[in-house]
Order: structure tokens, then C-alpha cells, then sequence
């Protein structure tokens, strides 16, 4: 089976191609991925790009590469920016995909096309009704649909992965300042926030990637995926603290006193984001693929400060 992953310079996409192997699978993308002699293709995902060359005797597509989510977007139209790359660039690459006689189109979405936010003990399902609230979440769940449609014209299968937020070794952004702050183990005033948030190790979002590849009841399904372990920020931090070999230094200031106090300071997406509640059932997924996450969470968040990695 000859697979095309694309995005294999990203988080996600890099720990895929370890885990694929160069042997079997080829790579679409704009860099050239460490790994040697991979069968590489350059190209932007774009409504106009010819990814012909890269599709010959292609079985199956994982499309990881996306426009990444921007918390300060200082595009003027930053819609148009995620349309063009995440709607449009993957519409055009699963119909070329299609039309070269691919069997399968592993879509990787986010679970920004349920929503931004849950209530505690009322997780998002894989068949809630889409509610995105930002121009990312809408590229992706525009995206959604026309691969659901397409699969529906050509007999090619489509399959669809939801992750939250996706941590592990050499992960960046708000994770890794986190992880900064348990390796310094600063007093922080977050020892009281009492949310719930799923989180996905990277191994087991792999893992769960790999078990779609050829899977028959993976096909035409959409699959949310988690650790299958919510934990509240207060407790997260204290996790990365003690894997990062310190003791938990953490003050309990009430949680509606931080919030009151991150708007005051125009913070409010940053205490959105630490205080707020974001759940996922993946009953579904596990049942339907008679999967579980091979990797606990806490083994996953140990891993993230393993030097070997």
C-alpha cells in the first residue's frame, strides 16, 4: 500500500512519517522532511496546484498540512487565508486524489468545527451539528462537508479525525509555554481552576491515524479522539510540574478572580483558554474501531520531557 501524507514538516505530520516509514510512503509539501531518501514532492496546497505527479499509484492520502490556527491573525481577511488553503487547497487535492484512483482520504480536522467550548459533563459528540466560531474552524468544517459530498460522487472514501489540542515531544505554542512554566515552576495564581479539557498525546493521535489507513468501518466516518481523560488546567500544570521533576508551586486564587483580572489586563482569550471547559466523547470512535488510546495520559505528558525524543 503506497501512501501520500502531506504536512510531514509539521507536529502532527512529522510523527506520522516516523511512525509510516519512508518505504511506502511519499510526501507533499512545501520542505523537504529530515528523514532520508523520502519520495518528495514540492508543492502548496492551493485551489490551483497539479498534485498529478504526486498521486501516481497513490492507495491512500493523509492530509495533515493545513493554514495553521493563528491566535494573533493580522491578515486583513483572514477567512479568505484559511478558505483558500484548508477548504479550497483540499478540495481540489481530494478530487485530484479521485480522480487518480486513490481508495482513501484521511482528512486530519480539528474539533474547532464542534465549537470553542463545552459545559462541564456535556462533552462534544462526532455527530454534534457543526458550530465553529472562527475563520479556522469554519476552513475546516467547509472542508468537512465538500469531502463528504465528494466521497458521495466518486466512490472514494473519506475518513475524518477531530483532535483538541495535540501535545508531546517538541510541541510549540501554548503547550510548550506551558511546559516552560512547570520547568521553572513559577507561583502561578492558577491553583484553583476547576474546568475540564481533553487533550490528545501525539502517540495516540498517530496511532488512532494509522488504525484508519485501512480499517474497513473507518470509511465515511467522522471520529473525535482524546486521551479518554479530562483533566482541569490546575491539575495539567501540576502533571507537567512533577514530569518535569519539581514540586507543584501553585496559588489557589478563585477562578472568577483571574478571569475578572486577565480582562482587566485584555487578556480575556488567554483566561478563555485556561479556564474554560472543552470535553469530547469518543465513545464512538472507540467502539466503532474497536480502538482505545495505547498511551495513557500520563505517560503521555511524561514523555514530553524526555531528552531522547
Amino acid at each position: 500500500m503506497k501512501i501520500l501524507l502531506t504536512g510531514a514538516s509539521g507536529f502532527v505530520g512529522s510523527a506520522l512519517l516516523a511512525k509510516l516509514g519512508v518505504i511506502n510512503t511519499r510526501v507533499l509539501g512545501r520542505s523537504r522532511p529530515s528523514l532520508n531518501k523520502v519520495d518528495f514532492f514540492y508543492s502548496e496546497i492551493l485551489p490551483d496546484s497539479d498534485f498529478s505527479d504526486a498521486l501516481k499509484n497513490i492507495d491512500v492520502v493523509i492530509h495533515s498540512a493545513a493554514r495553521a490556527h493563528i491566535m494573533k491573525d493580522e491578515s486583513c481577511d483572514p477567512y479568505t487565508e484559511y478558505r483558500n488553503v484548508n477548504t479550497l487547497g483540499t478540495l481540489s487535492l481530494a478530487r485530484q486524489a479521485a480522480s487518480a484512483g486513490v481508495k482513501r482520504l484521511i482528512f486530519i480536522s480539528s474539533i474547532k468545527v464542534n465549537g470553542e467550548s463545552t459545559s462541564i459533563g456535556q462533552p462534544f459528540f462526532y455527530d454534534d451539528e457543526p458550530s465553529p466560531e472562527d475563520p479556522y474552524g469554519q476552513s475546516k468544517a467547509e472542508a468537512e462537508r465538500g469531502l463528504l459530498e465528494l466521497a458521495q460522487e466518486t466512490g472514494m472514501e473519506v475518513v475524518i479525525i477531530r483532535p483538541p489540542l495535540v501535545y508531546g515531544p517538541g510541541v510549540k505554542a501554548n503547550f510548550a509555554s506551558m511546559m516552560n512554566f512547570a520547568t521553572m515552576n513559577l507561583p502561578l495564581p492558577l491553583g484553583a481552576i476547576k474546568n475540564m479539557r481533553s487533550l490528545v498525546s501525539i502517540d495516540n493521535l498517530v496511532d488512532l491515524i494509522v488504525t484508519c489507513i485501512d480499517h474497513p468501518k473507518a470509511a465515511g466516518n467522522i471520529f473525535l479522539v482524546s486521551d479518554d481523560f479530562d483533566i482541569s488546567t490546575t491539575e495539567l500544570l501540576k502533571e507537567l510540574t512533577r514530569a518535569a521533576g519539581k514540586k507543584p508551586h501553585l496559588i489557589p486564587i478563585p477562578m472568577a478572580l483571574v478571569r475578572g483580572l486577565a480582562i482587566l489586563l485584555g487578556k480575556r482569550a488567554v483566561t478563555d483558554r485556561l479556564c474554560g471547559n472543552l470535553q469530547l466523547d469518543i465513545t464512538h470512535t472507540k467502539n466503532t474501531l474497536d480502538w482505545s488510546p495505547p498511551v495513557t495520559f500520563q505517560e503521555g505528558i511524561t514523555r514530553c520531557f524526555l531528552k531522547d525524543n
